[in-house]
């Protein structure tokens, strides 16, 4: 097998390893660097549990080689709490309006819109709606994940950032 020098920079922290060239970046940051948050569901990327922010973008980590993100940035779930360990507005608010039942989609389903409130400060419950359409979850109906969306949006709006 062919390997490959990458240094990626993944929750603002750099990382240098040798990876053999097949190896997707979910399984690179499971397996290698220990961040189990991103969940492996589907392995085709219809599911969303794999999604991580590259470079800010929500890409499913499932179908991108490791050696692609070398000199990128990378954000998973474990990246989205504050220094302090406190939860971020949007894992709050998905605390608070049940947006989680079993927590297998919680992860994808928080970068995914971590991305889409970034861009969106005041969505609607059909905007977050079709935000979350590549993100499947078997248990809450979605109603928790829409109102928890909604909540953040109007939580990181009033606090100004």
């Amino acid at each position: 097998m062919s390997e490959h020098a990458v240094t990626l920079t993944v929750n603002g922290v750099a990382h240098a390893r040798t990876i053999e060239g097949r190896v997707n970046l979910a399984d690179f940051l499971r397996h290698t660097l220990g961040l189990t948050g991103t969940h492996v569901g589907c392995e085709h990327g219809v599911c969303g549990a794999c999604t991580v922010l590259v470079d800010g973008r929500s890409v499913r980590a499932c179908l991108m080689f490791a050696v692609q993100a070398d000199g990128r940035a990378v954000t998973t779930v474990e990246g989205l709490a504050a220094a302090d360990g406190g939860l971020d507005p949007l894992q709050a608010a998905f605390r608070e309006h049940h947006g989680l039942q079993c927590g297998f989609c919680t992860p994808g389903m928080l970068m995914t819109l971590t991305e889409f409130l970034r861009e969106n400060k005041t969505p609607s419950a059909a905007q977050v709606r079709e935000a979350i359409g590549g993100n499947l979850c078997r248990c809450t109906g979605y109603a928790g994940i829409i109102a928890a969306a909604l909540a953040a949006a109007r939580r990181i709006a009033a606090d100004g950032a």
